[in-house]
This record gives structure tokens, sequence and C-alpha cells, in this order.
């Protein structure tokens, strides 16, 4: 299983990689460290806690260099950036296989991930409708505990 999770992350990185080359940036230690630091996250994760993280990991890095590097893994789509309500921005890794949605709790800011395939069907249906093509979609419940 470890070895499968290796060979994952090296087709992340190389994804990485190839943006950087290709958009004409350096590919510098810091912001691999960073990449291989948020796809050891589980769940979403906002900018301060990465730091707060990488810095008792005892990583030289600063926070310019991760919003630096979080807009880079942004534009190459390796991130995905939420606003759920709140007045910070969070974010998680992409997993390029799965699309979800979320749920938020209102009274403890929660974040429950869920996927239900009648949401592809409404997509479709959508693009039919309107006929376009659909990039990408956001779909996010709040509420609270019953």
């Amino acid at each position: 299983m470890k070895k499968a999770a290796e060979d994952s992350f090296d087709a992340i990185r190389k994804r990485f990689t190839d943006y950087l080359e290709q958009h004409g940036h350096r590919k510098t230690p810091e912001r691999f460290t960073i990449l291989k630091e948020i796809f050891a996250t589980e769940g979403h994760f906002d900018i301060e806690t990465l730091y707060i993280r990488m810095k008792n990991h005892k990583y030289r890095v600063s926070r310019a260099t991760l919003y630096n590097t979080i807009e880079l893994l942004l534009d190459c789509g390796l991130v995905t950036k939420h606003q759920f309500g709140t007045n910070y921005a969070q974010f998680e890794k992409t997993n390029m296989l799965v699309q979800h949605d979320h749920f938020i709790f209102n009274d403890t800011g929660e974040v429950l991930e869920f996927y239900d395939p009648r949401i592809e069907e409404i997509k479709t249906k959508v693009k039919d409708l309107f006929d376009v093509d659909i990039t990408h979609y956001s779909l996010t419940f709040y509420g609270n505990a019953r």
C-alpha cells in the first residue's frame, strides 16, 4: 500500500514539476516540501494551520512562500480553494478521481464530505438544457445536527 502512495505522489510531483517548467517558475525545495506536506494532509486546511504544522516539523518556510505556492498549486489543479461562509479560505488537495460535495455544520464549522451520483445526473441535465460545457462546480449545504 505504501508503494502505491509513493507512486501516486511521484505522479503529483511530476505534474507540479511540469507545470513549473512550462510556466517559467523556479523549482525550489520549499515548493516541493509544501507540496509533500499538503498531500500528507487529510481533509481541509487553511494556510495558517499549514504554516504551524510545517514549523512544528522544523521546515523553514515563510507565509509568503506558502501563499505563493498555494497559488501555483491552484493554477495547476492540484489544490482546490473553498470559502465555506467564513472570512478565511480553506484548501484541500485535489483528488483527480472523486468529485465530492460538502456539508458544513453552522455551529461548529465541521466539514463533512459526501458523494451522490444523482448530482452527476443533474450536471448532465444542466449541460443539455443550456448547451454548455461545465468546467467545475461547487455544492455546499449548511445546517445543524438534529
